[in-house]
């Protein structure tokens, strides 16, 4: 994807500064802003990122789909998150997506997805996705249970702005991405699960275009859960 890059040392996160200075950037046009360090990073929902300074690949991009449905915005995820996990599986094996989009290796967590649609006419008008990535961070401190950077997989340093450009020569939000449920972590076999009735355990079946995950417990009951509806058990 053809993206007009810009690199800051330090901000307080990327997602806010897209959107503070979006009306300023070229119309229409793609844009990449990645970091050395932020001072408030975001997570999904009230959730911050840790990240040490200069050490990971922190990054939003403004994207301006062509033709996707309100209903169907999912798709911009499945794109993003599978150009990803791509990506990384370059690097090594055992990357992976849980659903919806945090990154995985093994069952440890190695990037989050945040993505904010703004949509216009029934169609999504503009996105702003902000990925993080742990590259070469080889502590955390903080209460975060499983966290992973791609340089303790591997054993040695990686290049973040070379991972980021590999990553945006995948990316292509108008063609048909590969299929993100073969990218699923825990895609087969039956695995424990937690909703608001208590635990369960069930196989993944599948997404549906709006992202809704689909279960099947071991009674053969099918479940469909919304995003935070439904948690995965990890040990």
């Amino acid at each position: 994807m053809d993206c007009r890059i810009i690199h800051l040392e330090e901000t307080d996160s990327t997602n806010r500064w897209l959107k503070t200075h979006r009306l300023s950037l070229g119309k229409g046009e793609n844009v990449v802003v990645w970091t050395d360090y932020q001072t408030d990073g975001l997570g999904c929902g009230s959730n911050t990122w840790e990240s040490e300074r200069g050490k990971n690949l922190l990054f939003s991009l403004l994207l301006h789909p062509r033709n996707i449905k309100a209903g169907n915005q999912f798709e911009i995820s499945k794109a993003v998150s599978v150009a990803m996990c791509q990506t990384l599986r370059q690097h090594a094996d055992g990357f992976s997506i849980k659903w919806p989009n945090d990154i995985y290796w093994h069952d440890r967590k190695a990037g989050g997805i945040l993505i904010e649609n703004r949509l216009q006419g029934g169609v999504v008008k503009e996105s702003i996705v902000g990925i993080g990535i742990n590259v070469n961070q080889d502590k955390f401190f903080s209460d975060a249970p499983n966290p992973v950077s791609l340089c303790q997989v591997t054993g040695h340093k990686e290049d973040r702005k070379q991972l980021l450009d590999d990553f945006l020569a995948r990316l292509d939000l108008q063609a048909l991405p590969p299929s993100y449920e073969s990218f699923l972590y825990r895609r087969n076999g039956m695995w424990p699960y937690h909703d608001e009735d208590g635990e369960f355990t069930a196989e993944l079946i599948n997404v549906e275009p709006d992202g809704r995950l689909t279960l099947k417990d071991d009674k053969g009951i099918l479940r469909q859960y919304q995003f935070k509806e439904v948690q995965f058990i990890i040990a």
